[in-house]
Formats: structure tokens, sequence, C-alpha cells
């Protein structure tokens, strides 16, 4: 279990990297940002890449918005643990203050899980 914001920054950012061929990444040293390569419709607007997730530090917790957990609920919130579900504030965003193994385990095992989810809904490249 590990307190330390810049290391769970770290796990974080890692979800991205292990499929960073279908995402567009910015990361500006701070914050990061996924979204997908392909061209699709998000609500009303059509935009160059479908929304995944961000990363957000604050002072005192790290925020990860996961926005396949808002379209895909049913199939996503059966991953969480007690861990982020006590850290999920709303309906897609974690405030993250610590991170275990078996957290990080989940959240690679919600991240494949929406990666697989989108790519059927044409949202990723696949």
């Amino acid at each position: 279990m590990t307190k330390d914001l810049t290391e769970i920054r770290g796990a974080l950012a890692a979800l991205f990297l292990r499929h960073k061929s279908l995402f567009k990444i910015t990361d500006n040293g701070s914050n990061i940002e996924a979204h997908g390569t392909v061209e699709a419709m998000q609500g009303k607007k059509k935009v160059d890449g479908f929304y995944f997730a961000s990363i957000v530090p604050k002072p005192k917790d790290v925020r990860f918005y996961f926005f396949p957990i808002y379209t895909h609920a049913k199939e996503i919130s059966p991953l969480l643990n007690e861990e982020l579900k006590k850290a999920l504030k709303g309906k897609s965003c974690f405030h993250l203050k610590s991170l275990s193994e078996e957290s990080v385990a989940r959240l690679e095992e919600m991240t494949d899980k929406a990666v697989e989810l989108y790519q059927q809904n044409k949202w990723l490249a696949g």
C-alpha cells in the first residue's frame, strides 16, 4: 500500500501505457489525459477521439477520472473492490489518497475491460 501521491500517479499512468497504441495521451507533467484515436460521436458532437480517462494530482490526493465506469457501469462497477468503492466520488471520479496492490490489479482489470468495451463500440481502434 502506498500513500505517496507521486507513486499513485505513476501507477495510474501505467494503466494508459499498457494500451498506449490505442490512445492519444497528453501529459503536461502534472495532468495526464487519454483519448481514443478514431473519430467518434461523443453525445451530439463528433470528436477526434472518445474521452477515456484522466489523472489530476491534487495536494491531498490524486483524482482519477475514469469515463468507462460512467458509459459502461454494469460491466465495470462489479470489478471495484472496497478500497475503490470508498474512493469513488460521483459517477466516474476516484479520489485516491492511498493505493494497494490489489486495487492496482483491479484498475488494470477495469482498464482492460473498458478497452474491450470501447473497441466493441468502435470508440477505440481494434
